[in-house]
């Protein structure tokens, strides 16, 4: 008999609320704007941004964050994430979906993208 965890009564979140725990851990850091606070219409208006750029978002059912290209590419061989494309079907090599995780390991992420961003614009 396999001694497999007990995961009964375990239900996975889902992409928008995953992304609401994220938005209240990080929404109060220095230079990150909440969904909406861009003053961005339509693309980038439900995202979370630092110093005016998007570094996670929901979309089609995943948590998507902006990470180093590399970083992307290790996350989908891990199975921890999915390619990300744009609408017309190009993919967007520095993004990278979710589509599951825990409250911690999203927020590992999360605070991963949000520094890759921030010091994208620096230079």
């Amino acid at each position: 008999m396999s001694s497999l965890p007990n995961t009964v009564g375990i239900v996975p979140m889902d992409p928008a609320e995953r992304f609401a725990v994220l938005v209240e851990a990080l929404a109060t850091r220095p230079g990150v704007g909440p969904p909406s606070s861009s003053g961005r219409r339509g693309f980038g208006s439900t995202a979370l941004t630092v110093d005016g750029s998007i570094f996670a978002m929901v979309v089609g059912g995943g948590l998507v964050l902006k990470l180093p290209r590399h970083r992307v590419e290790g996350l989908v061989t891990a199975g921890t994430g999915l390619p990300f494309t744009a609408a017309n079907g190009s993919p967007m090599r520095e993004w990278v979906a979710l589509d599951h995780g825990t409250p911690e390991s999203d927020l590992a992420l999360a605070e991963e993208a949000m520094e890759f961003v921030r010091s994208r614009k620096r230079s």
